[in-house]
């Protein structure tokens, strides 16, 4: 029997390709923006992601833009395309106005979200007439068609749970109210998800948990984000940032080398799905999925010339 030392092997050797991506996109503020977007859209789909979302502004800030973007990808590529539905200041009538223009748009896949507060430090409210909360909002999304749909984990406890456990209670009644996955928020340690993914089993819930991926292209950004999410952000992290600030390249290569190493991880504990948050750039989403041994598909239809 011959010994094989598993320090020799490269590192991404033992990563056989053998994972389903999907890619989280913002509708675009401006001409330049969109054709950044298209651009994004154009590089990552030939990957075969099994869908690709779009993401809505707090309060339906972006709900033309979202809709739009969400119908052209449903339109012009191959992709299934997802759209961000949330509960946030509007009644019920008009959240199923909107879902049933998804639906009338060919768009079959819905992200469902109770959403955040349209003014930054308040405390969410239930909208008059309003879906409740997101099991409230999977449970009529189910009524009006046959959609498939993701809703939100998060790994680390939602600000607003006053603990896990109520957090991982929310989850299970947003699956058992019809919801097909769930994708957590970003995070930077592999236990942080494969032990909310333990938990989440022995909470009952038995369906697709999806570890969203978040590529630190700005370390200040991803500081605000993570303090809005209660993502912990570990300080090896800020550490190996330091001083990279009017290096932009050198961060890419940084982020793409750690995010790359934390889905590694992921795929050793056993996770073959992952859900990557662009913010509609391309690049380092490409490299760590070429990483993961992703290739390009044959026949795979990306964005119309």
């Amino acid at each position: 029997m011959t010994f094989v030392d598993p320090l020799a092997a490269p590192l991404f050797a033992d990563v056989a390709g053998d994972i389903d991506i999907s890619f989280e996109f913002f509708p675009p503020k401006s001409e330049k923006m969109e054709a950044a977007l298209w651009e994004s859209i154009e590089t990552l789909g030939p990957l075969g992601p099994r869908f690709v979302s779009v993401t809505y502004g707090a309060g339906g800030t972006t709900r033309d833009r979202t809709h739009a973007t969400v119908a052209r990808i449903a339109r012009e590529t191959g992709i299934p395309a997802a759209a961000h539905l949330t509960c946030v200041e509007a009644t019920r009538d008009e959240v199923d106005a909107v879902a049933e223009a998804y639906w009338a748009a060919g768009v079959r896949h819905i992200v469902a979200l109770r959403g955040d507060p349209p003014r930054a430090g308040e405390k969410y409210q239930t909208h008059p007439g309003g879906y409740e909360n997101a099991a409230d909002l999977v449970a009529g999304l189910r009524r009006l068609h046959p959609f498939e749909i993701s809703v939100s984990a998060y790994p680390e406890c939602h600000p607003d749970s006053p603990s896990k456990q109520a957090d991982l209670d929310n989850l299970k009644r947003k699956i058992d109210a019809g919801a097909n996955r769930a994708i957590t928020q970003f995070f930077f340690e592999p236990e942080t998800f494969l032990r909310f993914r333990d938990d989440a089993a022995a909470a009952g819930i038995d369906a697709e948990i999806v570890p969203g991926i978040m590529p630190v292209t700005n370390y200040a950004a991803i500081q605000r984000m993570a303090a809005m999410c209660g993502t912990e952000v570990p300080a090896w992290l800020g550490r190996l940032f330091d001083g990279l600030e009017d290096h932009p390249a050198a961060r890419q290569l940084v982020a793409a080398t750690l995010t790359a190493e934390l889905c590694r991880k992921l795929y050793a504990g056993g996770v073959r799905q992952f859900h990557f948050y662009t913010l509609n750039r391309a690049e380092l989403s490409y490299a760590i999925c070429h990483l993961l041994g992703v290739r390009a598909k044959p026949g795979a239809v990306a964005a119309a010339a």
